[in-house]
Formats: structure tokens, sequence, C-alpha cells
């Protein structure tokens, strides 16, 4: 039931997972999210090569490549979700899988034991990307003290939203190619160098890497299409809040290629990758909002869904702020051997997902 008392249609006709037994739909659910781990591991090599051949850089093609790609299963789930009616799903996934994907890097920290990866990983690119992401999750809350004015079902903000994201791609890249200052480096930087291709990936054209990139983007999709049908057939049988499935269950299984990703991209040295993988798939993640208040044909997305929903809006704006700071902050070394913004970042996503397990999801 959204914000102000509207009740959510509960699905637009029977499909393929209507009729499965729960065991079965908890398999296909596992499989999809399989598919998207497997899919999201393959990418990270291939956008380390095309980042190096491209010229563009780690950070620019982890925030816009890797990051937009691995959020794809994502998206599909958010868009499916509004299209069968359910506001509270597609809000939660989109929003629930920021705090998530942030707190990997908290994870990554953790791997990455020579320094804080937040301090080694200096590249003003992110930055920038964090204060966009920033702006973007503002969006919405401006969204809920508006008017619920839609044009065509559509609400304003969702163009906003779109419109900052362009904008904020164009700055990044300018920011990247002509910055106006840069980062002090120090012995534990690690530089944003190309690295020599092996072999028998040298001798594959930049074309053809493209491809496999592409095909592995469309299989997520599929992925994310199967966890949006399981997961709201699951949602109605064993009479669970949309909400926490959507910030806790989705988000977390489509954020897994965020995961793994940025730990591969770590133990490859890559690090302006893994923290730009991250970042610019939040940034990316802010449009399942636009895509989803397209898709939801019952009015304004941002007035359908509840304050459990926009609790997650405050997480991920703590969470994003307490990294970019870590990232301007540059300590080397704080609690755990890691930086004290990745150990906050973990204690807000564990104490916020420990709140929302309390109360049931709202």
């Amino acid at each position: 039931m959204g914000r102000r008392g509207r009740p959510s249609r509960k699905g637009r006709g029977k499909h393929v997972f209507t009729d499965l037994a729960t065991g079965w739909l908890a398999l296909a659910f596992v499989a999809a999210g399989a598919v998207v781990l497997g899919c999201g591991l393959r990418m990270t090599g291939l956008a380390d090569r095309l980042a190096d051949r491209t010229g563009l850089g780690e950070a620019l093609v982890g925030g816009l490549l890797l990051g937009a790609a691995t959020s794809l299963s994502g998206t599909i789930v958010s868009i499916t979700s509004a299209l069968d009616g359910r506001a509270s799903l597609a809000f939660s996934n989109s929003i629930g899988g920021i705090a998530a994907q942030t707190a990997f890097l908290g994870l990554a920290d953790l791997v990455f034991r020579r320094a804080n990866l937040e301090h080694a990983a200096a590249e003003l690119t992110n930055i920038f990307q964090g204060l966009l992401l920033m702006v973007l999750l503002g969006l919405p809350v401006l969204a809920l003290t508006l008017p619920e004015w839609t044009l065509l079902g559509v609400h304003p903000v969702s163009l906003a939203i779109l419109l900052v994201y362009l904008f904020g791609l164009r700055a990044s890249r300018g920011v990247r190619e002509a910055p106006m200052w840069t980062p002090v480096h120090t012995h534990d930087t690690r530089a944003d160098t190309p690295e020599e291709e092996p072999a028998h990936v040298a001798r594959r054209s930049t074309a053809r890497l493209a491809a496999e990139f592409g095909l592995l983007m469309l299989a997520m999709g599929l992925a994310g299409w199967v966890i949006a049908r399981t997961a709201a057939v699951g949602t109605d049988r064993l009479g669970l809040s949309a909400s926490l499935v959507g910030a806790l269950l989705t988000a977390v299984v489509t954020s897994l290629p965020e995961l793994v990703t940025t730990l591969a991209a770590v133990r490859r040295g890559a690090l302006q990758l893994a923290v730009g993988g991250i970042i610019g798939g939040n940034t990316f993640d802010t449009l399942f909002l636009t895509a989803a208040d397209i898709s939801y044909r019952e009015g304004s997305l941002y007035h359908a869904v509840g304050m459990q929903d926009y609790f997650w809006v405050a997480v991920g704006l703590l969470m994003t702020g307490t990294l970019t700071g870590g990232l301007i902050l540059r300590e080397r070394v704080g609690f755990a051997r890691i930086g004290s913004e990745s150990a906050i970042m973990l204690a807000l996503y564990a104490g916020a997902v420990a709140l929302q397990v309390a109360l049931g999801g709202g």
C-alpha cells in the first residue's frame, strides 16, 4: 500500500513462474542470481582492457561502462516490478542497491591490506561522481515534498534525474581530461596506468571485446527479469513486505556483480576501477527511478511508496557522504587497518539492515 493509502495491484496476469512450487521458485531465483554473479565477474577484466585501449581511464570506464552494465539486472527488476504495479519493490530495489554497493567498498578495503583503499585510489573523477550521486539521491526527497504532479503519468523529478545524470557524465569527462586540481600522490597511491595484455587477449580486437561485454549485459538483463518475476510471486505467496524484499533481497542479489567486480578489481590492482565502478553504478542506479516511474502507470512513483522506502534514501545519502569525505580526507590507515570511512559505512549498513528487519520492512 502506498503512502497515501493507494493499494498496489499485484501483478497483471499469470506468467510462467506463477504456478511454480515454492522450492522451484527459489531455485529459479538462485540460478538467476548465479548468472548475474558470473557475468559480473567476467565483465571486470573486459572493462579494464577497454579502459586501457580506449584511453578513457579506469575511473571513467568503471563509473560509466562497468557501473551501468553491472546494474542492468537491477534496472530490469525495477522496470518489471513497476509494470506490475509494485511501486515499493521497484523503488526499494533501486535505492537499497545503492546502500549495499557502497558497503561493498568497505569489504574491498578489508581485502586491500596495503593501505586505506580510498587513500590509494586517489582520483578526482570518483570524488565528483560521489557529489553527483548525493545530488541525485536528493531529488526523490524533493519529489516527496512536491505535489503529485505528473505529465503522462510521469513526475517531473524523473526527468530531472535523467538530465542531471547526463550533465554529470559530461562533466565527469571534463574533470578527467582537464582537472582543476589533482590529489597528492604518496607511496601508497596506485596510479591508473595501462597494463600489458596477455597474448590471448591482445589477439582479440577491441570490437570483439566490446561485443563480449554486450552479450554478458544481455544475459544479465534476462536474469534480472527472472529475479523480478520470482521475487514478486514469492512476496505475495509468503506475505512478505515488498520494501524488505526489494531493499534486502533483490537489491543485494542484483548487486552481487558489483561486489565481485570490486574485489576482483582490487586484486588486479585496478583501484580506480573498483571505486569508480561502485560510485558510477550507484549514480546509474538512480535512473532505475526514472525508468520505474515511467513504467508505473498509476501515478507518481514517489508518492506511491512508503516512508520505509525513503529510509533507504537517507541511508544511501549518509553512506555516500561518508565515502566522498573519505576520498577527500585520504586517511592512510584507520580502524582495523582500513579507512575510518569504510568502518563507518559498514556500521551504517549493518545498522540499517538490522533496523529494517526488526521493523519487518515497515
